[in-house]
């Protein structure tokens, strides 16, 4: 395809006044699926593409899924929309996505050093709605057809997919969680290396409770293995994973981790010398330093 096929179905459904819930019913598939579609995390299957096309050529008469092999500008047209020129004083329309500042660095850096991020990956963080137990993610990231960086993480069911941003040394982490429908974020110290083995920063998400309580906690990442030839297949690998219980107790985790990613904050400790805020200095990263052993984690792939 000339353009990512999520910037088609996102002009389809603009176009045609069609949720991704709709969608979704009408294909008879979860609309987290259709979700990923439109956010680029995944392609349909050859199947669905062609249920896709059916379901499209209901309302464009002679619809296949050879048009979406058609630029955007094209697609646009067979599906009966011209563009507009501006008026006199109008600046042309904006494009059908986001301008994400430095995005030229950002894609430059995936460029170089995107392959040493991706794999598989177990993390190890607080659990911010149950204070003292410990909660293990699992996820993998791949380079995209856009060249970017993306993830796909599961926690006992709960789903996130977004992209990894390489700038300046750091990872910026954007995701959506589909089981709330709100946002993640998390910023990863990044490695020199030829690839990554531990990954630690900070995470911030939003709580699954009523009042959707934001918490910032410490977290730590290490790679598993690496990816295989078949995205579907490892989505499946990802769910199994994801699959076991994902909750520790303190006691489960070792003492060093556990010392890294519990930090006594606040007045009285800035008092004796210690930390005010939630920081992680390059200093104090593990990504620069020798890997932890994670609770019940293989060792990393070689």
């Amino acid at each position: 395809m000339t353009e990512p096929f999520s910037a088609k179905l996102n002009l389809v459904l603009k176009v045609l006044s069609v949720s991704r819930a709709q969608l979704a019913k009408e294909l008879g598939i979860d609309k987290s699926v259709v979700a990923r579609w439109a956010s680029g995390a995944t392609l349909p299957s050859g199947h669905n593409l062609s249920h896709l096309s059916n379901l499209m050529a209901r309302t464009i008469p002679g619809f296949t899924a050879l048009d979406w092999d058609l630029d955007l500008q094209s697609l646009a047209l067979r599906l009966g929309v011209r563009p507009s020129e501006p008026g006199p004083g109008q600046a042309a329309a904006p494009p059908l996505a986001l301008a994400l500042p430095f995005l030229d660095q950002i894609e430059a850096a995936t460029g170089l050093r995107g392959g040493a991020y991706e794999g598989f990956y177990r993390s190890t963080r607080p659990y911010a709605a149950q204070p003292g137990l410990f909660l293990h993610d699992h996820l993998f990231a791949r380079r995209g057809d856009d060249g970017l960086l993306r993830f796909r993480m599961s926690t006992a069911g709960v789903i996130v997919e977004g992209w990894i941003l390489p700038i300046q040394g750091q990872l910026f982490i954007i995701g959506t969680e589909f089981t709330g429908g709100t946002l993640v974020f998390a910023i990863l110290h990044g490695v020199n290396t030829v690839q990554a083995e531990v990954l630690d920063g900070v995470t911030l998400s939003s709580n699954l409770d009523a009042g959707r309580t934001t918490s910032a906690t410490p977290v730590v990442y290490q790679r598993i293995g690496d990816l295989g030839p078949d995205p579907a297949q490892d989505n499946a690998r990802l769910d199994a994973l994801a699959a076991a219980n994902p909750v520790d107790v303190a006691e489960a985790i070792p003492h060093d981790l556990r010392r890294h990613l519990l930090r006594d904050l606040g007045p009285e400790q800035w008092a004796k010398g210690g930390e005010l805020l939630l920081r992680l200095p390059l200093t104090q990263s593990l990504s620069r330093g020798p890997p932890p052993v994670l609770p019940g984690a293989p060792p990393p792939s070689s």
